[in-house]
């Protein structure tokens, strides 16, 4: 069978892992190499960019890349993982109104540091925090920089607060919703959490798993964007013959791009080959489309 590369953009059901979506997506369009751009909790769902054969390799570029959601906050009790699969304690009644929603999530916005949840994927010495957590155990965190570039409430009732929040790579809704309800002086968590965006992909572009296996493989496969579409926040350069063949072979090329920076590298016919970093006013192969060699 032929490589397929690229990215596909899956809109991840409530209930079902990352991992579990990833199997799905590759079995429906025949890849084995695969691997997702950043999970979902099981009970949140929205966009999911899942990287297929050679894309794998450019994935690292859409990670660090501002995510969006739409959250569901409920108001005057808390839970002991931040959303729904925890304990739940009720706290109080909120009574303020929407003017001071509107100044606690004004108050958010900016940098800041967040501490990583104990039920999340992190992991600490090898382990993942939910699984210490699951076996009681609670260790400490280290704090984490992160940035809240924008939130807006959507609609505010006595026991629900729906909002937006566009973020840097790294936060977490759900320490973020928690936070909120602590400002707001009745606690809260989050009963629903949907991923609205990463960077300019959007989730009205993304199909569900389940959508894709009964559309068959080879209109599955036309669902796949083309791997530079990972790049393309890097420079591009275009390259002759020549350097392209030097370059897929692992060669320096004399082609010259920002001062250590990396760029996106273009052949002939707008072909990509890969990424690569200036070095001395070269560029040095960092990562290769195997499928670019020729």
């Amino acid at each position: 069978m032929s490589p397929v590369d690229g990215l596909l953009l899956v809109d991840k059901p409530e209930g079902e892992t990352s991992t579990r979506s990833l199997a799905v997506a590759r079995r429906a369009l025949g890849i084995r190499k695969a691997g997702h751009t950043g999970t979902l909790d099981p009970f949140a769902t929205g966009l999911l960019p899942l990287a297929m054969g050679e894309a794998t390799k450019f994935s690292r570029f859409l990670l660090d890349a501002d995510k969006s959601y739409q959250a569901r906050l409920r108001l005057g009790a808390i839970s002991t993982t931040g959303d729904t699969e925890g304990e739940i304690s009720e706290v109080g009644r909120f009574c303020g109104d929407i003017a001071e929603v509107e100044r606690v999530l004004s108050g958010l916005v900016g940098e800041q540091t967040q501490v990583p949840p104990m039920h999340s994927a992190v992991r600490v010495d090898g382990k993942r925090l939910y699984d210490l957590a699951r076996e009681g155990i609670i260790i400490e965190r280290a704090p984490r920089k992160i940035a809240i570039k924008s939130i807006e409430c959507l609609e505010l009732s006595p026991n629900f607060l729906e909002f937006s929040v566009t973020c840097s790579k790294g936060t977490y809704v759900r320490t973020l919703g928690e936070e909120i309800g602590r400002r707001l002086g009745c606690g809260g968590y989050l009963t629903a959490l949907r991923r609205t965006a990463i960077g300019r992909f959007r989730v009205d572009d993304s199909i569900t798993p389940s959508q894709l296996v009964e559309m068959g493989q080879e209109a599955a496969r036309e669902r796949l964007l083309p791997a530079e579409v990972l790049v393309e926040s890097l420079d591009r350069i275009d390259v002759g013959d020549r350097d392209a063949w030097a370059f897929c072979n692992g060669q320096v090329i004399g082609a010259s791009g920002p001062a250590g920076g990396e760029v996106a590298l273009f052949g002939p016919g707008g072909r990509f080959l890969g990424v690569a970093r200036e070095a001395g006013g070269r560029l040095a192969p960092c990562r290769l489309m195997a499928t670019g060699h020729g």
